[in-house]
């Protein structure tokens, strides 16, 4: 089968952690870039040289009508993501993840859109029993709304997609880290720990720390972005992992060691909406989209700590 060259690439929130990333790789690639990224999260310092970049909401009908119509692929990243704050903003997390995928999906109908590739979340799992791998097959009974409104809109991707003549690609990314992710109360936390460890605070572990995370290094997120991209079928969905756990306790205690050894965590109260275990199974992932995550744990943690070292002078 011929592979597919697109030139025109749209990467919503691409002023993001992830989308800023994947965008400098599309520029690399030799792809025309346009960001669209309301700033509610992204920072205008973010944006690659060479990207486009449009300020704006992915639920403005108006700027995706002006955007889309001379587009080839797009990446869909944009989303609010945090889980604890979709329990008590439900209605917000359903309207951007929803709704804002939806106008989007919307704009691509009698477009040039040839791809979509929509990032979802291990949110859309069940919890599991057991710290073991979950495949794609896996129980779909979100915990969260945030949970709940990613597994919607795969559904709403998929469906349309095949309605309109687009292909259209899920990846369910497990927990992404890496230098240059947005700090926040909510989301990524080894960001956070490291941020508190180097202002002399604990890290703060909400339940008993034994929850298991898959842990996926950001340049890795964008190589499976990139293999998406290249593959060929028309619709597939994918886990973005690594296949190895880290527990929460774990994490913090390699970062106090390295960062500060005086300090110790303290724990709080088990927060609602959040996976006791989260490890993806990446059988499918390896053998249909030839996706193999790369980067070292050991290695990658290093490289962040010395990035909010050197932003922290």
């Amino acid at each position: 089968m011929k592979m597919v060259k697109y030139k025109r690439a749209l990467v919503t929130g691409g002023a993001g952690f992830i989308g800023s990333n994947l965008s400098r790789a599309l520029l690399e690639k030799g792809l025309e870039v346009r960001i669209i990224d309301n700033l509610s999260m992204g920072k205008i310092e973010n944006i690659p040289e060479g990207a486009t970049f449009i300020k704006g909401d992915i639920l403005d009908e108006s700027i995706l009508k002006e955007i889309v119509p001379s587009i080839d692929i797009i990446f869909h990243q944009a989303a609010k993501v945090s889980i604890r704050e979709s329990i008590k903003e439900f209605f917000d997390d359903a309207n951007n993840n929803v709704m804002g995928t939806l106008n989007l999906l919307r704009s691509c109908c009698n477009s040039s859109v040839k791809k979509f590739i929509y990032a979802s979340s291990m949110a859309v799992y069940a919890d599991s029993e057991s710290c073991v791998p979950i495949d794609e097959n896996y129980i779909k009974e979100p915990i969260s709304p945030y949970g709940i409104s990613k597994l919607a809109s795969e559904k709403y991707c998929i469906n349309i997609a095949k309605e309109i003549g687009m292909d259209c690609i899920v990846l369910r990314y497990f927990n992404t880290y890496g230098k240059g992710q947005t700090l926040t109360p909510y989301v990524g936390v080894i960001t956070i720990f490291i941020n508190n460890l180097l202002n002399g605070k604990p890290p703060i572990i909400f339940g008993d720390g034994n929850q298991k995370r898959d842990f996926i290094y950001v340049g890795d997120v964008v190589q499976a972005n990139l293999k998406a991209m290249e593959w060929n079928d028309p619709t597939g969905i994918f886990n973005i992992g690594t296949g190895e756990t880290r527990s929460v306790n774990e994490v913090a205690g390699i970062l106090c060691k390295k960062i500060n050894s005086d300090i110790e965590p303290v724990y709080g109260e088990e927060k609602q909406g959040e996976l006791k275990n989260s490890v993806a199974d990446l059988k499918k992932t390896k053998k249909e989209l030839g996706f193999y995550p790369s980067a070292k744990f050991e290695e990658k943690i290093d490289e962040v700590i010395n990035w909010w070292k050197n932003k922290n002078i």
